[in-house]
């Protein structure tokens, strides 16, 4: 498996999508209050001045003349963002760049590699 390239597929497919624990929003509204700005019942991404849920996350920055983005937010991001990829299902799904064809030869050992890798990241699987 690659280390991730920055290809931003994961931002881009699950920003507007993400949800986000209360215990979350309290840490944000006492430690990142501009963070915080954008979540609302659950949800967040949500305009701060429409109300609206965004089309994609407003941290999320390309990289000027890269094909790469960077996370303004990376070390108080989301959960979700934290414990992403899961499995090697959803990186499939997503097209994920870190995927080599030795991955794809044994799914199996793939997602071992991958919840090693993500040990730190993530809770546990439950299986």
């Amino acid at each position: 498996m690659k280390d991730c390239n920055q290809c931003g597929k994961c931002c881009t497919l699950y920003g507007p999508d993400l949800t986000v624990s209360d215990n979350e929003i309290d840490w944000w509204e006492n430690h990142a209050p501009k963070i915080a700005h954008y979540a609302r019942g659950g949800k967040i991404w949500i305009s701060p001045v429409t109300g609206k849920r965004m089309l994609r996350c407003p941290w999320l920055r390309k990289l000027p003349g890269q094909d790469k983005y960077i996370c303004r937010i990376y070390y108080n991001r989301p959960d979700d963002c934290k414990h992403y990829p899961v499995t090697i299902e959803q990186m499939l799904n997503d097209e994920c760049e870190m995927l080599e064809p030795r991955d794809l030869a044994d799914l199996k050992k793939a997602q071992q590699t991958l919840d090693l890798l993500m040990a730190d990241s993530r809770p546990p699987m439950s299986r």
